[in-house]
């Protein structure tokens, strides 16, 4: 019985490292200094779909902070009482779920969650991939790309009536330049690591 405990604890300790948030997550240098397979993951929805690795980062901090178990806050009733969430939103890319479902059966990806770095860079991937189909937005448009993201693909023609929306997205485009400057610095021996696993 010990010891299966010890291996349950083991295994939750694995997750929960694997899983926590980077220490500096203004330095895309940095987050993926500490979390290397995190680049990997990355450069291979950039590969597949691409979108720049620069921007997929700029949306989940703009999203989640790099929080593995984000959800919205709960909507307090007479300011006191929490409620419901005011959306289903969850994980490092904050996708809803209807958006999520569509993603998982149009590319086969049936065992992705929300949750997991790898399956969030994916889903952003091909959300540009689709806005750029639909909307003919360029894929390194930071600004454009965010505003179908946090509107979906049906709103997006009233962006201009949300200050909320426009606010967001201005800071999302901020963010994409600011990764993409520090990853010029930083992408050489990113890549040179390439063979590394850990």
């Amino acid at each position: 019985m010990i010891r299966k405990t010890n291996f349950y604890l083991l295994i939750l300790l694995l997750i929960s490292a694997c899983s926590s948030i980077p220490k500096n997550t203004q330095n895309s240098c940095e987050i993926f200094e500490e979390r290397y397979l995190w680049y990997k993951h990355a450069r291979a929805s950039y590969k597949k779909w691409g979108a720049p690795i620069y921007i997929q980062l700029a949306f989940i901090k703009k999203e989640s902070d790099f929080n593995w178990l984000a959800k919205p806050p709960r909507v307090k009733l007479f300011k006191v009482i929490p409620f419901k969430r005011p959306s289903s939103s969850f994980g490092y890319s904050q996708a809803v779920e209807g958006t999520w479902r569509q993603y998982k059966r149009e590319t086969g990806n049936k065992l992705a969650t929300r949750a997991r770095f790898k399956d969030s860079v994916d889903f952003i991937g091909w959300y540009v991939n689709k806005t750029t189909t639909l909307l003919k937005i360029p894929k390194n448009d930071a600004y454009r790309q965010y505003l179908a993201y946090y509107k979906g693909w049906g709103d997006y023609k009233n962006y201009s009536k949300d200050k909320k929306a426009i606010i967001y997205a201005r800071s999302v485009k901020e963010t994409a330049s600011k990764y993409r400057k520090q990853l010029t610095l930083c992408r050489k021996n990113l890549d040179k690591n390439k063979y590394i696993i850990f």
